[in-house]
């Protein structure tokens, strides 16, 4: 089997293998179970019991997981996460500190996607090539190189929008639109950069059926001969 055949055949498990990893489409609406009995909780009981409630729902999401046999590495991470959010929130004494954590991290990782654009090392393009246990053929490829480089355009545009709406809830004092917020650009907005994840993979698989990675292409003599 040749290298790009095996790119195709192999890189058709890369979307199961990524979406497992972040706990799949239910994974992604655990994670705002926490967040919506955080803000109501905060509101109608105060900043401790909302503190209980998230971490209470974090643990459910992790013993549900574990109950049914699925991967409990996601719960994990999300309890952890959440706990971290909820202690900020508690040591600042202000339910919108819940919050800090989410807001900052979505600039560091529209600036690290920015970069690797910028570098011309997509880091979509890396994150499939290990999502799907492939080679960097790609990397050869300029259309290829240019397709990664849209799909991670598309995560800079998602992860900076975050960024720049919840700021400006956060500075506004505004913790339930922080909520709401937070939910709306979380998993709709990942699941339309999916999207333009998914195309751009579909266009280098096409690119490397159809080109020959450089060194590979067959001699005049090799391909009479057989």
């Amino acid at each position: 089997m040749s290298q790009d055949e095996d790119y195709s055949s192999e890189g058709a498990q890369g979307p199961q293998r990524l979406l497992e990893q972040i706990g799949g489409l239910s994974g992604l609406i655990y994670s705002s179970l926490p967040i919506v009995v955080f803000v109501p909780t905060s509101s109608m009981f105060g900043l401790q019991a909302a503190v209980l409630a998230a971490l209470g729902m974090a643990a459910a999401v992790l013993a549900w997981r574990l109950l049914r046999r699925q991967s409990s590495q996601p719960a994990v991470s999300g309890f952890f996460g959440v706990a971290v959010c909820a202690l900020i929130a508690y040591l600042m004494g202000d339910s919108k500190g819940y919050f800090l954590l989410g807001i900052w991290m979505s600039l560091v990782w529209a600036v690290v996607f920015a970069a690797s654009i910028l570098i011309r090392r997509p880091v979509v393009g890396y994150i499939w090539t290990w999502a799907s246990g492939q080679n960097s053929a790609w990397r050869d490829r300029r259309s290829a190189v240019y397709a990664y480089d849209l799909a991670t355009l598309t995560w800079v545009l998602v992860f900076g929008s975050r960024f720049a709406v919840q700021r400006l809830l956060y500075d506004a004092d505004e913790t339930g639109w922080l909520g709401v917020t937070r939910i709306a650009m979380g998993w709709p907005l990942t699941a339309l950069a999916a999207v333009a994840t998914y195309l751009a993979v579909k266009h280098v698989q096409r690119t490397l059926d159809e080109q020959p990675a450089p060194g590979e292409e067959q001699s005049p003599a090799r391909s009479v001969g057989g």
